[in-house]
């Protein structure tokens, strides 16, 4: 299990490197424009309209290559048994190929909202909102039955070790919002 959570701490450390500095890269600031303080990364009052599709386009190219360097890293590590289904959720793939290809395809705003890839990525992040929500019941439910009451091993803060699993706190609240354009005001 050490040498485990050793190999997992180094992929997810070095997605996060790289995923810092393409965020505050100047081509990366459009990753973060209205997702809210949830990164922990500011979009420093920034809009969406501020950016173009491909500048998001360019942006989630990088993000794809970062995603599938951490997916490789991740096959190649033999996850315990106990532990296997939390090991797939973790390392689940988000669309971002896709939604990157599509962003660089579309002319506005508004078309690459309404793209069948937009829908499939909002889909994938509402599907990650809830496996969160189910978890946080189960977890709930477990402390509730005191059922660790009387196991030393198991590590006292189970909450935040699943919460970094999951990555729900990097999870937009509003998937169904994400890169949706600001409606345009009437003149």
């Amino acid at each position: 299990m050490t040498e485990y959570v050793e190999s997992v701490d180094a992929i997810f450390a070095r997605g996060i490197e790289q995923y810092e500095v393409l965020v505050t890269s100047p081509q990366g600031g459009v990753l973060v424009v209205g997702q809210g303080e949830h990164l922990g990364f500011s979009d420093e009052g920034a809009q969406l309209t501020d950016f173009t599709p491909h500048e998001l386009h360019l942006a989630l190219e990088r993000l794809a290559e970062i995603q599938t360097e951490a997916l490789e890293a991740a096959a190649a590590i033999e996850p315990p048994r106990q532990i296997a289904d939390l090991h797939a959720l973790y390392f689940r793939e988000l669309p971002i190929a896709e939604l990157g290809a599509r962003a660089g395809a579309t002319a506005d705003w508004e078309e690459f909202s309404e793209s069948p890839e937009m829908a499939a990525y909002r889909a994938a992040l509402a599907a990650d909102n809830q496996v969160c929500v189910d978890f946080q019941a189960k977890l709930d439910a477990t402390t509730e039955r005191g059922a660790f009451a009387d196991m030393p091993w198991m590590p006292g803060e189970l909450k935040e070790i699943v919460e970094y699993a999951l990555g729900c706190s990097s999870l937009p609240a509003h998937p169904e919002d994400a890169y949706r354009p600001p409606p345009a005001s009437a003149p």
